[in-house]
């Protein structure tokens, strides 16, 4: 069991009859009246996210979310196929169950697959991934005075925002978990 008092970002709990994890909270102390804590939770089946409001006193069962690592094998056009690597099973999952957890994640790459209670809901990357630059504007000196940045698109089809020396062919690294540049790999 968990307290609302206990919340921590990422944390996985059971709430009438649903498994959230909490995107953000925040506990606050009124001049007046009993202290709470504002949450933004999000439900890890559906990926709905709403707000709701606890007394610090409450207590909720935690969740465990198991994360096996899978490889990333290919996309069939509507199923994503990734394999056990100690028994070789291959689990097919469909767009819904990973919304657009695989928009930095190439083929043969090692990521987690995310279940509850034998339920599989979603792919976590790695937090770093190097990948090609294959689409981007060439760069001109003179463009700005400060750190000004252009769009790219990686070889996974992503957007990225990278500074103005990186050119067609540059491996970068970027951040899965905000999208950001990091550094030229």
């Amino acid at each position: 069991m968990i307290s609302a008092g206990e919340f921590r970002n990422g944390i996985t709990f059971e709430f009438e009859g649903n498994v959230y994890q909490i995107v953000e909270f925040q506990h606050v102390k009124p001049g007046k009246g009993a202290a709470f804590v504002r949450t933004k939770l999000r439900n890890v089946i559906t990926g709905a996210v709403i707000e709701k409001t606890f007394r610090p006193s409450e207590k909720m069962p935690k969740a465990h979310i198991e994360r096996k690592e899978m490889q990333y094998l290919y996309n069939d056009g509507e199923l994503f196929y990734f394999m056990d690597q100690e028994t070789y099973d291959q689990l097919p999952l469909n767009q819904s169950q990973l919304g657009d957890a695989l928009k930095f994640v190439k083929e043969n790459m090692v990521v987690k697959v995310l279940s509850h209670k034998g339920s599989v809901f979603g792919v976590e990357p790695p937090n770093f991934v190097e990948l090609e630059v294959t689409e981007t504007e060439p760069g001109f000196k003179g463009d700005t005075a400060t750190g000004a940045t252009k769009s790219a698109t990686v070889e996974t089809g992503a957007a990225v925002n990278v500074p103005l020396f990186i050119n067609e062919g540059d491996v970068i690294r970027v951040d899965t978990r905000t999208g950001a540049y990091m550094e030229r790999a």
